[in-house]
């Protein structure tokens, strides 16, 4: 079905936009229309100021400005980078995903070369983690110019000088090599290899700073299997998050895995009819929420905060039905 003139037009100009040159029938397939129509269409475009122009020969056809090219987009460094997050946030979003690439696409025809640079540096050394369940603890800022600066060693191959804070405490100075940035439940990690030992480890985004000069270039062992946001959710039940806990559960670990969201944590088996599942989150008050979904007997003995959160709850819950 052909669409409307305007939205025909609009169609037309994102066609153009992720092409570097489209021929009439092509356009005219995509579009709905015939060849004559795209015709008056395009005059359309340059009377609207697009610049589109009329490429001759066997491969001629239709294409934006000069080779192809819009006027650049003025955007400072760090709102280009700003917009891809954005967008490779889009990517975890179920049935947008395609629009989020086509974006990105558009994207690159309106950037200077020199942030398009940074833009795709970011886009190519990102993986998105699986969606979780929410959280009540505030999300931290994101340090835009931070991630562009990690992507663009992770392309350029080159070693890093920084100092790591978790949590705010005690500092570590470290030398690794950066391989890959991972975005997860609205916080960023780049998985790096320590130097000099080769220790692969996931560190967030928001407790680093970058130290000036770097460590130098290296050469590339990539992780076994090469799933960063799988290492990254493995790493962070260990030791990534604010409270962490082992959590004994009266169960199989497949029945715990069953019935659990992969990203909340790592069952380990201790016998048949036994596990413990190592988790963790931002509060005691998400654990809490997470160890209540499994709906299976289970054991705490810490953290402190947390046993006694749960003894809270615990009384909450019992004075909340008859006879409590």
């Amino acid at each position: 079905m052909a669409l409307q003139t305007s939205s025909r037009l609009f169609a037309l100009l994102g066609h153009l936009q992720v092409r570097r040159t489209a021929t009439g029938p092509e356009l005219a397939a995509l579009l709905g229309v015939g060849e004559r129509t795209v015709r008056k269409d395009v005059e359309r475009l340059r009377e609207l100021g697009y610049p589109v122009e009329a490429v001759r020969g066997a491969a001629g056809g239709y294409r934006l400005g000069d080779h192809g090219r819009l006027p650049p987009l003025l955007l400072e460094a760090d709102e280009a980078v700003a917009v891809a997050v954005g967008l490779g946030s889009v990517s975890a979003v179920r049935g947008i995903e395609e629009a989020g690439a086509l974006a990105l696409a558009k994207l690159e025809h309106v950037l200077p070369d020199r942030l398009w640079r940074r833009v795709r540096a970011l886009t190519e050394s990102t993986d998105v983690g699986p969606a979780n369940t929410g959280t009540n603890v505030e999300a931290p800022p994101v340090d835009v110019a931070l991630l562009a600066d990690l992507a663009t060693a992770i392309r350029d191959r080159e070693g890093l000088r920084l100092f790591h804070r978790p949590g705010g405490g005690a500092e570590e100075r470290l030398e690794c090599d950066p391989y890959r940035l991972v975005s997860w439940q609205e916080r960023w990690y780049v998985v790096v290899r320590i130097r000099p030992d080769g220790r692969w480890r996931a560190l967030r985004a928001d407790w680093l700073e970058l130290r000036i000069p770097g460590a130098g270039r290296f050469s590339p062992e990539p992780l076994d299997g090469g799933d960063y946001a799988a290492f990254v959710l493995r790493d962070v039940a260990f030791s990534g998050w604010t409270v962490h806990c082992r959590i004994a559960v009266d169960a199989p670990a497949e029945e715990v895995l069953r019935r659990i969201n992969p990203t909340v944590g790592v069952v380990e088996t201790v016998d048949d009819e036994h596990c413990v599942l190592v988790t963790g989150a931002d509060s005691v008050e998400m654990v809490a929420v997470w160890i209540g979904m499994l709906g299976l007997d289970f054991h705490v003995d810490e953290p402190p905060e947390l046993v006694a959160h749960l003894r809270t709850l615990a009384t909450r819950y019992a004075a909340a039905v008859p006879g409590g």
